[in-house]
């Protein structure tokens, strides 16, 4: 296992929604390690999905990710605006507005330690003429000083089309003054002599690292060679792989890595064939007279090798998503994989959402694992238990 050093602090204490799919209004606390867990059809998804609408404001774009969902007539909250309690008893049926086409908004939001940002999306309100009506633009934007929000914690805002430095006693100073609809302030004020809590928001938001089904077919990129060059961080689709176990063995934990394949492969070790420019994945497994190749490695070895090399890397994120990285693995390998996580979750802060509950069991038992097990009422997502108090714990600027 990776050597467990200090536990750092979490990047994030809170992510909260609004209007997002199921996520009518959500506001959730994070851990160090946060599982999140619940039956098909909760809403886990689609919390994923905004962590990684976030990463999108951050990269610039944020529109195009929309689009690629169905714009916002898909994404937005489709439910009523308001439920009553009678309609949560079933006594009265679901009724009521789900909101203007104008007035629909899509919030998203995360809290820090040191920074926390917020943004706002909905229709164009202005252009009947454009062909691209259904498109989002972003309405306004906020970063702000340390966790819960208070005006006077404000940095920079924009509304509309203008982002502002936030002075004391409203002497605000312009730093942008006509950025498209289109564009997020992340990138409308990238200066970082300017806006030195733009860049580094930025800097740390795009840091986030995201794994998601790891592709193990027999077209699968980790099966097909690439050419190597050092990879402290494995990429999205694994095709760097071979790379990237190289680089641990070189640069990162190799000890401990190798502990870890045994730990989940008894008596197995990996090696990297760099005799050639296209590396080679090689298991060796006790009883064979030469190694196996990624080519021939079962799915669910070859995803646990994926998940390995990406929780070892040897420069870690200060958040790591993993959504169901239990899919096509053997029973058996959950407890080393729970294991691997805690492990990690020591050092960076992890987000995992999982199914099995084998590995929701082996997470749950991890110090300083935090559990948010979902539920789904009247179509919107809920977390059960949650109190006023908690949920007051974020409080949505403007």
């Amino acid at each position: 296992m990776p050597d467990r050093g200090v536990r750092q602090e979490p990047a994030l204490t809170h992510l909260a929604v609004a209007g997002y799919r199921s996520l009518q209004q959500l506001t959730l606390p994070l851990g160090g390690l946060t599982l999140v867990c619940g039956a098909n059809g909760c809403g886990k998804s689609n919390l994923y999905r905004s962590l990684g609408l976030i990463s999108a404001a951050a990269r610039g774009d944020l529109v195009a990710t929309l689009a690629a969902e169905g714009g916002l007539p898909a994404v937005f909250w489709a439910g009523p605006e308001r439920t009553t309690a009678a309609m949560r008893r079933g006594e009265q049926p679901v009724q009521g507005s789900s909101g203007g086409r104008q007035a629909a908004r899509l919030r998203l939001g995360i809290a820090g330690a040191t920074l926390s940002y917020a943004i706002e999306l909905g229709y164009r309100a202005d252009d009947h003429t454009s062909a691209f009506v259904l498109d989002p633009e972003i309405k306004r934007e906020w970063l702000w000083a340390g966790g819960p929000f208070h005006p006077r914690s404000l940095l920079v805002q924009r509304n509309g089309a203008v982002v502002e430095r936030c002075g004391e006693g409203g002497r605000n100073q312009p730093l942008a003054l006509e950025v498209s609809p289109h564009e997020s302030l992340f990138t409308a004020v990238s200066d970082p002599l300017d806006a030195p809590e733009v860049f580094q928001l930025r800097r740390t938001i795009l840091s986030w690292r995201f794994y998601d089904s790891f592709r193990t077919d027999r077209q699968a990129p980790a099966r097909r060679g690439r050419l190597a060059t050092r990879t402290p961080s494995l990429a999205a689709d694994g095709g760097d792989l071979a790379a990237a176990v190289q680089t641990i063995l070189e640069i990162g934990d190799r000890d401990a890595f190798q502990a870890a394949i045994a730990d989940a492969f008894p008596d197995c070790r990996l090696t990297v064939d760099t005799s050639q420019p296209l590396f080679r994945l090689q298991l060796h497994q006790p009883g064979l007279l030469r190694p196996l190749e990624a080519t021939e490695l079962s799915d669910g070895t070859l995803r646990y090798l994926l998940l390995a090399a990406a929780l070892f890397s040897p420069r870690l994120p200060p958040l790591l998503v993993l959504n169901e990285p239990e899919n096509s693995l053997h029973p058996d390998l959950l407890a080393p994989l729970a294991r691997l996580i805690a492990a990690v979750a020591e050092r960076s802060q992890v987000w995992v959402v999982a199914h099995a509950e084998a590995l929701i069991t082996a997470l749950e038992a991890a110090s300083g694992c935090r559990l948010l097990r979902l539920e789904r009422e009247l179509g919107a997502t809920v977390l059960p238990g949650q109190t006023v108090l908690e949920r007051a714990a974020w409080r949505w600027p403007g």
